[in-house]
């Protein structure tokens, strides 16, 4: 009988239905593969993008944990939703390929991704599964125009009290705008160096987080993600005073070799910290809270 369910189908179709559309994930591949190269070398090579090959891994890791129920409970998706998807994402795929839009080639690929992951688990299994689908989204750049004009105001803010805490110890600075001045040397707080437009990284990350420590509980991820854009700020400020320290005291030279080398692991380790504190902070206030929906 188990010889029998088996050369069936009914114990693993999963298995047995990845192994028989092996010509469709190897398409899969080969129309993602320039998206992944440009992503490569566009994106994931800017500070504010590095976090692409991390949550692809991370994602992928998280689907592979849920690899045994996946083959358990695996039905067929609806053939109207999978075409749906996949048109959708095929049409957008070519519109970004066409206008050199790599937010719009990517987020085809994660759609036409979605129509064949729908098509062998259903959508009931992804709706109870739905972390790692919607983690995986954030492998999608947003627009660099709409994040400069989203993060613009908070650079500002971000300059003004770095240069305000720092004046009040006597040093000599100044700000005009997002360019502050000290001693003999100018920086600029732009995206290389302020890190706000590492915002999607840091709520990925924090994400990550609520999921491996609390599950999916979409109302505890939603509370924690209201403290991410504060935690980024603070971190930020810590940040750009300590670049403007190292200039003062060290020079100009040091200032950009800490900033190559270690400037993107200070932001976002005081990030992390801060997420880290705030959740036990919200665990300690209201312990119900932060139980999985």
């Amino acid at each position: 009988m188990t010889t029998a369910a088996t050369k069936g189908g009914a114990s693993s179709p999963l298995g047995l239905n990845f192994a028989s559309s092996w010509p469709l994930w190897l398409g899969f591949a080969v129309l993602a593969a320039p998206t992944v190269m440009t992503l490569s070398d566009q994106t994931w090579s800017r500070e504010s993008g590095a976090h692409g090959p991390i949550i692809l891994a991370a994602g992928g890791w998280l689907l592979w944990r849920l690899l045994p129920e996946f083959k358990r409970d695996a039905r067929p998706g609806s053939l109207a939703i999978t075409i749906g998807l996949l048109v959708v994402g095929l049409v957008v795929y070519a519109l970004g390929r066409a206008y050199d839009f790599i937010t719009l080639e990517a987020a085809g690929v994660y759609s036409v991704g979605l129509a064949m992951i729908h098509d062998k688990l259903g959508l009931k299994l992804m709706l109870r599964n739905w972390f790692p689908f919607l983690y995986l989204a954030f492998t999608i750049p947003p627009p660099t125009y709409l994040m400069d004009q989203l993060t613009a105001p908070l650079k500002l803010f971000v300059s003004y009290v770095a240069t305000s805490g720092l004046q009040a110890t006597g040093l000599p600075i100044a700000r005009e705008g997002v360019t502050i001045m000290i001693a003999q040397y100018q920086l600029l707080v732009e995206d290389a160096c302020s890190g706000m437009n590492s915002l999607v990284g840091l709520t990925a990350i924090s994400l990550m987080y609520i999921y491996l420590m609390h599950g999916s509980s979409w109302r505890y991820s939603a509370l924690l993600i209201c403290f991410v854009i504060p935690i980024a700020i603070i971190a930020n400020i810590i940040r750009i005073v300590t670049l403007v320290l190292i200039t003062y005291f060290l020079g100009d030279q040091a200032a950009q070799g800490f900033l190559l080398f270690a400037a993107g692991i200070v932001l976002f380790a005081t990030a992390l910290l801060l997420v880290f504190a705030v959740d036990k902070l919200l665990a300690f206030a209201r312990p119900s809270v932060s139980q999985p929906a």
